[in-house]
C-alpha cells in the first residue's frame, strides 16, 4: 500500500478551499491516515523543496509555503500516487485538465494550490517529514471493499 504527501498550500487555505478538494479527494476514493492544520517553518520547508535548491525560484519557492497556514495529509491506497496526481492536475494549471483540483481552481503555477508525493519513495519521505508515526492511523474503512477489488 502506498503512502502520499498532500499539501494544501496557504493559497488553497486562504482561498476556503479546503472542504472543496478535500472532498474531490474523499469522493475520489482515497483514505486519509492523516491530516492537520500547520505552519511550515523555514527549516522544513527547505528539507521539503531541498531538491529545487540553487533553482531560481527555490527562495520565493520558501517564501510562499511559509507565508500562511497549510493543510497535509497522509492519503494511502493501493496506486495511491497516480490516483491523487491525477486528481491534483499538472503542475501548471494552464496546462490542467477540466475536473483536476488545479484545472478548475487554479490558474498560475506560482499559486497551485496543492503538493502532491511525485513517487512511492519520495511519498514516504514526505509522510516521515510532516508526521510522526504517532500521528497517523491506521483504521479499516468499510467502504474498501466497495473501493477496491
Amino acid at each position: 500500500m502506498e503512502r502520499s504527501l498532500i499539501i494544501l498550500k496557504p493559497d488553497a487555505v486562504q482561498r476556503g478551499l479546503i472542504g472543496p478538494i478535500i472532498a474531490r479527494l474523499e469522493q475520489r476514493g482515497l483514505k486519509f491516515a492523516g491530516l492537520k492544520l500547520m505552519q511550515v517553518d523555514q527549516a522544513l520547508a527547505q528539507q521539503h523543496y531541498g531538491i529545487h535548491q540553487g533553482k531560481p525560484f527555490f527562495e520565493s519557492l520558501i517564501q510562499y509555503i511559509t507565508s500562511g497556514p497549510v493543510v497535509v495529509l497522509v492519503v494511502v491506497g493501493n496506486n495511491v500516487i497516480q490516483m491523487v496526481r491525477s486528481t491534483v492536475g499538472a503542475t501548471n494549471p494552464a496546462s490542467a485538465a477540466p475536473g483536476t483540483i488545479r484545472g478548475d481552481f487554479a490558474v498560475e503555477i506560482g499559486r497551485n494550490l496543492i503538493h502532491a508525493s511525485d513517487s512511492p519513495e519520495n511519498g514516504e519521505q514526505e509522510v516521515a517529514l510532516f508526521f510522526r508515526p504517532e500521528e497517523l492511523v491506521d483504521w479499516a474503512r468499510s467502504a474498501d471493499s466497495w473501493i477496491y477489488e
